[in-house]
Order: C-alpha cells, then sequence, then structure tokens
C-alpha cells in the first residue's frame, strides 16, 4: 500500500505543478503560434495517459493487494482487453503525430514572397548572408572557405558578387516579412534558436537545412545554438533584432557585398585598430571561452595576458609577446597551455584581422 500511496502522491503532485508553475512558454513574437498549439497538445495527451495509468495501477495494487486465502485468476488470453489497448494507443500516437507533421510540412514550404537569410554556424559563432538585389544566394563550397570568405562563396559566381554579409552575431529582420533561413555549419552538430519566434532546425555539417518565419513584434530576441556543440557552447549566443521596413533597410544598405570582401583595398581596416580588435573577438566568437575582466574561461582570460609567461604542458615556459600571440591565434594545436583543455579550433584570419587581434589583447593591461 506505501507504493500505491507514493504514486498516487506523485500524480497529485505533478498536476498541482503543472497547474502553478511559473516555466512557461516565452512570449510568441513570430506566425508560428501553430508551435504551441502541437505543444499543448503533446502535454494533454502524455499528461492523460500519465494520470491514467498511474490511476490503474494505484487500483490494481489496492483492489488485488495481498490477502491470506486470496490468489491470483489465471488469463492466458483477452482479445477484448487486446483490442482496447491497440485501439486507444493508436488515437492517443495519432493525436500526438499527426498535428506535428501537418505544421512541419508548413515548417519548410515558405511562400513565394519570401526574403532569404542564411545562417552559418561555426564554433563557436554566427555569421549571416542576405541574398543581393538579385534575389539569389551565390554557390558555395567548402574548398573555397579562406579568412576572407568564411561563406565559401564562389568568387566566379555573378548571383554571389552582390551577396551581402554580417560577420557578427547580431542580424536585423524586418516585422511583417516571411524569412527563408537557410542553415549551414563549418564543423559540427548546432541549431539556430530563437525561444520568441518558436523556429528552430538542427544544422549538420555538410547537408542545407532551412524553415521560415514571420516575426510579429519589434525588439531585440536573443538567439543561441541548441545542440551541444563543444565547450564553448554556452557562449554561442547572438541577437536578432526586428525592427520596421525602413530601419531595416538603412541597416542593410551599409552592409558589404561579397565583391567587396574580396577587394583588399576596400577590406582594409580603418579606424581603430583596437576597436577593430573588440569587433572582431566578438564576431569571430573569441568571447564564448576568453573573458576580459582576469577571471579564467575555457581559455586563459585576455586581461594582463601580454607580456606574462604562461606555462605549457610540457613544462616549458614562454612570454606572450606579439609573436606568440600570432602563432597561437593561427595554429592553437600546436603548444597547450598548463591548466586549459586545447580545445581551440583554427580560426581563418587574414594579416589585418591577426594585428587587430593581438592589438586589442595587448590593450587588456591588467
Amino acid at each position: 500500500m506505501v507504493i500505491a500511496v507514493a504514486l498516487l502522491l506523485i500524480v497529485v503532485g505533478s498536476v498541482v505543478f503543472h497547474v502553478v508553475t511559473p516555466w512557461w512558454l516565452t512570449p510568441l513574437a513570430s506566425n508560428w503560434g501553430q508551435m504551441d498549439l502541437t505543444i499543448d497538445i503533446t502535454m494533454w495527451v502524455t499528461g492523460l495517459f500519465f494520470v491514467v495509468i498511474n490511476l490503474f495501477v494505484v487500483y490494481c495494487l489496492w483492489r488485488f493487494r495481498h490477502g491470506k486465502g486470496v490468489k491470483a485468476a489465471y488469463q492466458p488470453d483477452n482479445k477484448r482487453l487486446e483490442y482496447w489497448l491497440i485501439g486507444v494507443t493508436s488515437v492517443g500516437i495519432i493525436a500526438l503525430l499527426a498535428p506535428g507533421l501537418v505544421v512541419y510540412a508548413n515548417y519548410v514550404n515558405p511562400p513565394k514572397d519570401v526574403m532569404e537569410l542564411e545562417v552559418l554556424g561555426q564554433q563557436w559563432q554566427w555569421r549571416y548572408r542576405f541574398a543581393g538585389p538579385d534575389g539569389k544566394f551565390g554557390g558555395s563550397d567548402p574548398r573555397f572557405v579562406a579568412a576572407n570568405n568564411p561563406f565559401g562563396l564562389d568568387p566566379k559566381d555573378v548571383a554571389g558578387q552582390d551577396d551581402l554579409l554580417v560577420d557578427g552575431n547580431e542580424v536585423h529582420l524586418p516585422k511583417g516579412r516571411s524569412v527563408r533561413v537557410v542553415l549551414r555549419s563549418h564543423d559540427v552538430l548546432h541549431d539556430f534558436f530563437v525561444p520568441q519566434f518558436r523556429a528552430r532546425m538542427n544544422i549538420v555539417p555538410g547537408q542545407v537545412s532551412w524553415f521560415w518565419f514571420m516575426p510579429t513584434k519589434a525588439g531585440r530576441y536573443e538567439s543561441m545554438c541548441a545542440q551541444l556543440c563543444g565547450v564553448g557552447h554556452p557562449n554561442m549566443r547572438g541577437f536578432v533584432l526586428v525592427e520596421d521596413e525602413a530601419a531595416f533597410a538603412a541597416w542593410r544598405s551599409k552592409l558589404p557585398t561579397f565583391a567587396a570582401s574580396l577587394d583588399p583595398a576596400a577590406a582594409a581596416p580603418g579606424g581603430d585598430i583596437v576597436a577593430r580588435g573588440t569587433a572582431l573577438a566578438a564576431s569571430k566568437g573569441c568571447v564564448a571561452c576568453h573573458t576580459i575582466d582576469g577571471k579564467p574561461g575555457v581559455g586563459p582570460t585576455w586581461k594582463g595576458l601580454f607580456g606574462k609567461t604562461e606555462t605549457m604542458e610540457d613544462g616549458s615556459t614562454a612570454l606572450v609577446d606579439e609573436a606568440f600571440l600570432r602563432g597561437f591565434i593561427r595554429d592553437p594545436k600546436a603548444r597547450d597551455v598548463k591548466g586549459f583543455p586545447n580545445v581551440m579550433p583554427a580560426m581563418p584570419t587574414t594579416d589585418e584581422e591577426l594585428e587587430a587581434l593581438v592589438a586589442y589583447i595587448k590593450s587588456l593591461k591588467p
């Protein structure tokens, strides 16, 4: 009877917790209210089965409890009961799967007037690309990936010359306009997810996946990676800024084209080199593992790093000067700093970007 009472308390406690819990879905900011509906259906169907099955077990424990002179009746077959169980469970499974299949079919079939946005995932950062005035993405291939071409766009493809690139973790979108999100990964499994949009999709290396949505509320929403992708996964975050069409058009007009990124003169850094290094540290995902407040993260903190003598795993020491930083950024697997896992990925960087990063690290004095 103790087990029966415990199961009964679990059922009652679960139902009460669901009613009073403060953990609800974030406010919806897109057209995918159907996602919330499928979640509610799943909750009701699985919740009903949970309550009924556990109450049935409680009844059996009480009704057929052990007693003197009581014997269990042997019944090898009960066709009527089997038919009922098959029918009820089939209805439950259909109720779970059918709405999800309908919603998913709509989720991956965008309308004709959709705007194209590519999201490129890489440990541990996001990059974005918009189709240019021609409305078409240029072709891409891994063999074209380079420091000044992280998307791997074909330089000879005319359709890609006007593609607009966002080399950073924040992207802007217009409110009330459908967006088809094309997803690619440079390394491992990622998942682009904005909770308020109810829109997400796994990004499988070597494959191209997509979904579409329409943002309905202006605001700044945090995006995140929803698949464990390495030690820097918790910090693989970005932002999606939803604004009116005029503000979006003004922001988009300032984006560099792919053709401009291939022009060394156009791509040359301007202004404050430290400020450029700060922006690069964010856009290339360095801040996911390296702090600037003196507290160690996955990797050594950058505050006071320049000029410091580091101890390697093999017991040797090295002065962190400009040559050390350049060599470590270009080939992080060459040396292991003691006390930190050797998990830093090789990050394609141009000479100008490398100098800016080194200047930024030098500026972070203790």
